[in-house]
């Protein structure tokens, strides 16, 4: 039989990005690398990562609390909890939390190639890089993702 994994409501690799905090919940080594899942807490009044594009996973995000205001393109949606939103490889898309509450987002990759792109941002941060929006777009080139410069 195979294994299953439980993550409890305070377990998973947790990873502080400034204001902005990664829990890993699958990695993917319980998915045979199929899918990673992440919940993302982001702080009042934060922006997301430069709008850019990967090439070879889909990433998902469910609106747990809050409301988050997704950009792609040029085109802004505002996500109140409750809502879902599928980004297929090759879409403009970034993120972020205009609001004065806390957004929390359910955050899925398929396959799971994007998880360690976090914990790249935390290894950078922990060696003393600043995280900036060129440190970012570097750690996302290691992660067949890049910057949607057509609408930066």
């Amino acid at each position: 039989m195979a294994d299953v994994s439980v993550v409890g409501p305070d377990a998973g690799e947790s990873i502080q990005l400034g204001p902005t905090r990664m829990r890993i919940l699958e990695d993917g080594s319980t998915t045979g690398h199929r899918l990673g899942v992440g919940e993302i807490t982001l702080a009042p009044h934060t922006e997301g990562p430069p709008q850019h594009r990967h090439a070879r996973h889909d990433e998902g995000f469910y609106v747990v609390s809050g409301t988050a205001r997704f950009t792609v393109g040029e085109t802004e949606y505002d996500a109140p909890a409750g809502t879902l939103v599928m980004i297929p490889p090759g879409a403009p898309h970034t993120f972020a939390n205009p609001t004065d509450g806390t957004t929390v987002l359910l955050n899925t990759f398929t396959p799971d190639l994007y998880v360690n792109y976090f914990r790249d941002l935390r290894d950078m941060i922990a060696g003393g890089e600043p995280l900036t929006p060129e440190s970012t777009i570097e750690v996302m080139s290691r992660y067949a993702t890049e910057p949607a410069t057509d609408f930066a």
